[in-house]
């Protein structure tokens, strides 16, 4: 039976065991002369809950167990006994088994592995339906069970929010224990890479030239110097781009709260917030097509000999007008939360619009302003793409914006594909930068919520 007509099916139970209790508990009537204890609605998704929860954890632990009892049966089999001895050779003919009992049109190499599909695709057949079957039945019981407990003085609101609660308090704990299994694994392997290369020689080390270790026995320290890509990304994500997204975000917000007409505002800012939706590669390709090639022909005819099509403004500019609108969205909300007693007094004392935005409403809107840049800069120097398709690879420190530069995503990127060894240090390398990446971005936060509280404080 398929898992997907099983999860149909499932809902399906659960919808009509909602439609069935809410029409009997709309018949309900206060006890005693006190308020009900729920709705009609709480009724029909308590019982719902029961009826579809119990049997969709059945369906996954089904799942994970019928590959087990699958492969115990195929073993079982008196074909099986034909399967060599050795271990690779029985792996691989079962593995063709098992894709042509998925795809009769697949391609096997061994006879045996066809005589063995139908084998396979009976098992799965077999487990399947019990499976489905199981969580049918538990969907019955448990919407059943629900069922006759409805009555009137039934606290059905009190258990579904017990319920959702509970469903909340999981999403939390697996969100956090998500975290730190993504910091404990970076710290892991970023022992691993320091117990072979030196923290100095990596921290503060100017030469990035990972391909030139050829083995073990070379100083591996003198070629992962990383001073070179923290710059690029710095340059680029935290120079460049914010040249660019810091005033054109802030002007356009403050346009669209102080001079905006409300037709225009209605009109212009969904256009602006659509940039945000764009996906990068987007904004990689028009850098690598459109902005780099521009900025070549500009670097030309201001007389610069050779310039590269790569190159380290391409890429800042393009980031910067992907993240224009996470700046001004927050200087837009920043700025409309003013009070608006603070507008009318500027004005009542003979300011003009724009002296009173420039001495009233920037301040008073500055902590959210500046939460805004610090989210726009972790969001710019964790870019990928755009670094990818337009800066180049070359991990140059310097300060010319017409060279190749190259990031620390870019080079997690390079480092953790194709098939290089986990036991090597340069493709070690690629968690200590993620790592570096992961404080730097802690330590952007930690600024922004300090600077932001203080603020708040001043004009509160």
């Amino acid at each position: 039976m398929p898992t997907t007509f099983v999860l149909f099916a499932v809902i399906g139970l659960g919808f009509i065991a909602w439609a069935i209790s809410r029409a009997k508990a709309a018949h309900f009537a206060p006890t005693r002369g006190k308020l009900r204890l729920a709705l009609p609605q709480h009724y029909g998704f308590y019982v719902g809950i029961w009826t579809v929860v119990p049997a969709l954890i059945a369906v996954w632990i089904w799942s994970a167990i019928a590959p087990a009892l699958v492969d115990q049966a195929v073993l079982a089999h008196p074909l099986a006994q034909q399967l060599p001895a050795f271990d690779l050779q029985r792996q691989s003919i079962l593995g063709e088994a098992y894709s042509i009992a998925g795809n009769p049109n697949a391609f096997a190499t061994d006879p045996l592995a066809r005589d063995l599909a139908p084998v396979i695709a009976e098992a799965k057949s077999r487990y399947g339906i019990i499976g489905g079957l199981m969580a049918l039945v538990i969907a019955l019981a448990g919407g059943g069970y629900a069922f006759t407990r409805i009555r009137a003085t039934f606290p059905a609101r009190e258990r579904v929010e017990r319920l959702i609660m509970f469903a909340l308090l999981i999403a939390s704990f697996v969100a956090i224990v998500t975290t730190f299994g993504i910091i404990a694994s970076l710290i892991f392997e970023t022992g691993r890479f320091f117990s072979m290369v030196s923290p100095i020689d990596f921290l503060f080390g100017t030469n990035w030239t990972p391909d030139t270790m050829a083995s073990a026995n070379v100083d591996m320290g003198k070629d992962l110097g990383a001073v070179p890509l923290f710059w690029g990304t710095f340059f680029i994500g935290a120079v460049i781009a914010m040249v660019v997204a810091i005033p054109f975000g802030l002007m356009s917000a403050i346009y669209l709260t102080q001079y905006a007409s409300p037709r225009a505002r209605s009109i212009l800012k969904p256009i602006l917030e659509i940039l945000a939706g764009i996906p990068t590669v987007v904004y990689g390709y028009f850098a690598a097509l459109t902005a780099a090639p521009l900025i070549r022909d500009f670097a030309l005819a201001i007389g610069i000999n050779n310039p590269s099509t790569e190159s380290a403004l391409a890429a800042g500019l393009v980031m910067g007008v992907m993240i224009i609108p996470f700046v001004s969205s927050m200087a837009d909300d920043s700025i409309a939360a003013v009070p608006q007693a603070m507008r009318d007094g500027s004005l009542a004392m003979g300011a003009t619009t724009s002296e009173t935005i420039k001495r009233v409403l920037i301040p008073a809107a500055l902590p959210g302003i500046v939460a805004g840049i610090m989210l726009a800069i972790s969001r710019a120097i964790g870019e990928t793409m755009i670094v990818y398709m337009a800066a180049g690879a070359s991990a140059n420190l310097s300060a010319n914006p017409f060279d190749r530069m190259t990031t620390v995503t870019y080079q997690i990127a390079a480092l953790l594909t194709g098939e290089g060894s986990f036991d090597h240090p340069t493709t070690l390398a690629a968690f200590a930068l993620g790592l570096v990446l992961f404080l730097v971005t802690l330590a952007l936060n930690i600024i922004a919520l300090r600077v932001v509280k203080r603020f708040r404080e001043a004009y509160e």
